[in-house]
């Protein structure tokens, strides 16, 4: 390597600090995505459930921040003239758009149990392994569901209202960064844009964006949380618990991340000409910011969700026997006890997924 290219490099404990942040995330992508392998191959019958969208964003924005550290120290050390300019901004804002998602989709499942009626609520299935999609009405809708699985794995008819806003919002999100990217690929050309000043905006954006995040995980929490501890049961006393768990770090780590992304320049650390900074300084707000506001809440989530699905012969069983049970009780069918729902709702809680 040449001296020129040396004399880029970032201080030594800057690089030791951004390679431990790097396995962090890496160490959790791989667990994440293990994860999902393992729910996966344990019931194959299953598609897209909570379970495995949350693991999918939350490894696959891991591993967006991985890739992002490790460039950002291999674009310092050779001089690369692209990773300052929209290249890096490019790899250091979509990993926080699938985070963002991830999130998001957390407190989307919130809402819709805050706003289920006493009455329709039961806590033993809600924080269960369900799909994705909405449940249909009819068998035609199943069958025509089935036909479609092999090409089309999630039928975007059929996704929730709320979980719909959340895909939205993740692709406004991902084209206006888009397009932050492309304003500051050109002001670095002869004209009166800022490059700099155009990214510091879409931070501090972003920085506001994550604290109305936080403050709404915060609300939506506390009100499940509230709703949760009426009930009289085991399962949501240990419920109740993963959902202020949840609540407090989402928040804390939340706040603490975008306090740093307003009021430093550490998101942008990618350029290294910047003025030297005091080396122990900036190393603990890089902790700060990537390992307490991204790698604490991912692993709690995981470790929220760690709970696999039961195998597919269990589920295949257990259907079976109800089948047989409406078969021989037909009476059944036109006059439900009340404890009927409630013991369906609860065998779908098999399916255990705490969020």
């Amino acid at each position: 390597m040449s001296e020129h290219g040396v004399s880029h490099c970032f201080p030594r404990p800057l690089f030791g600090v951004n390679v431990a942040i790097a396995l962090v995330h890496g160490i959790i992508a791989f667990f994440s995505f293990f994860q999902l392998l393992r729910i996966h191959m344990r019931n194959l019958q299953l598609l897209w459930t909570r379970q495995k969208v949350f693991h999918l964003l939350i490894g696959s924005s891991n591993l967006g921040y991985f890739i992002y550290l490790v460039l950002s120290l291999v674009a310092a050390c050779n001089g690369w003239t692209c990773w300052v300019h929209s290249c890096g901004f490019i790899f250091m804002a979509f990993p926080k758009i699938l985070f963002f998602a991830a999130f998001l989709l957390l407190l989307s499942y919130w809402v819709d149990l805050c706003h289920q009626s006493d009455d329709d609520y039961d806590y033993e299935g809600s924080f269960c392994e369900e799909p994705l999609l909405e449940k249909t009405s009819n068998d035609s809708n199943l069958a025509s569901i089935d036909n479609h699985r092999k090409c089309f794995p999630i039928r975007f008819s059929h996704v929730g209202n709320r979980q719909k806003i959340v895909i939205l919002v993740a692709l406004l999100i991902f084209i206006m960064m888009m397009a932050f990217a492309v304003i500051i690929w050109i002001g670095l050309g002869q004209n009166p844009i800022d490059s700099e000043v155009v990214a510091r905006v879409y931070l501090d954006l972003s920085a506001v964006v994550m604290l109305l995040l936080g403050g709404a995980i915060a609300c939506y929490g506390t009100l499940l949380y509230l709703k949760m501890s009426k009930v009289r049961a085991e399962k949501p006393s240990s419920e109740m618990w993963k959902v202020a768990g949840l609540t407090i770090v989402s928040v804390l780590c939340f706040t603490s991340s975008s306090c740093v992304e307003l009021l430093t320049d550490i998101p942008m650390l990618h350029d290294w000409h910047e003025p030297h900074l005091d080396d122990v300084y900036t190393s603990l707000l890089l902790i700060l910011y990537y390992f307490v506001g991204s790698s604490i809440p991912s692993a709690v989530v995981l470790w929220v969700m760690r709970e696999l699905p039961p195998p597919e012969s269990d589920i295949i069983q257990e259907e079976s026997s109800t089948l047989a049970f409406v078969a021989d009780n037909s009476v059944a069918i036109h006059h439900p006890r009340p404890w009927t729902a409630a013991t369906s709702v609860q065998n779908q809680a098999s399916r255990a997924s705490p969020i």
